[in-house]
């Protein structure tokens, strides 16, 4: 019975220091350097160089119901955002051409990032195990330092909660 209860409470042990755990990106963690191909023809980095903060805001498929929602709040209170000297993208793991014409239809005035290697979205921890991102949206200083990170990301107040977050952060002005 005692051997039992050792094992147990060893085998709980390893469970909760699993690397799932430990490799979870966290606020005042450096982001992981990314390029990705965007629907404006651009390829997009995060780099300090520009000392501009970036939103990443990670969708799980182009086209379904919330991903709509999400990227039609951005592009209809963009100018909520534009008053901060931040470039905000959304992210998933789409082909870029399907992401072109979910923009176009959207009519996003912002670029929308392909990552159909899967890669970045493993680094920022929002691949699922379904193979596609999360709705998680991360936000970067202009040193690339993740400020903040929202995981529970209402997608017709997308645009209202990211100003309002960027206001929390003291996020420069333009």
């Amino acid at each position: 019975m005692v051997r039992c209860m050792v094992t147990l409470i060893s085998l709980l042990g390893a469970l909760c220091s699993a690397p799932s755990m430990a490799g979870v990106l966290q606020v005042g963690d450096r982001a992981p350097h990314f390029e990705l191909p965007g629907t404006d023809g651009e390829t997009h980095t995060l780099t300090a160089a520009d000392r501009s903060w970036v939103v990443v805001a990670w969708f799980p498929k182009a086209y379904t119901s919330g991903c709509t929602i999400e990227c039609k709040s951005l592009a209809e209170n963009g100018h909520l955002l534009s008053q901060y000297n931040v470039r905000y993208y959304m992210a998933s793991v789409d082909a870029l051409a399907d992401n072109k014409g979910f923009a176009a239809e959207q009519k996003a005035d912002f670029p929308l990032l392909s990552d159909t290697s899967k890669r970045v979205a493993e680094q920022f921890g929002v691949l699922s195990a379904g193979g596609y991102a999360q709705r998680h949206t991360f936000y970067m200083d202009g040193e690339g330092t993740i400020v903040a990170i929202d995981r529970d990301v209402r997608p017709s107040t997308s645009a209202e909660d990211m100003a309002a977050t960027l206001a929390k952060l003291d996020a420069p002005l333009r």
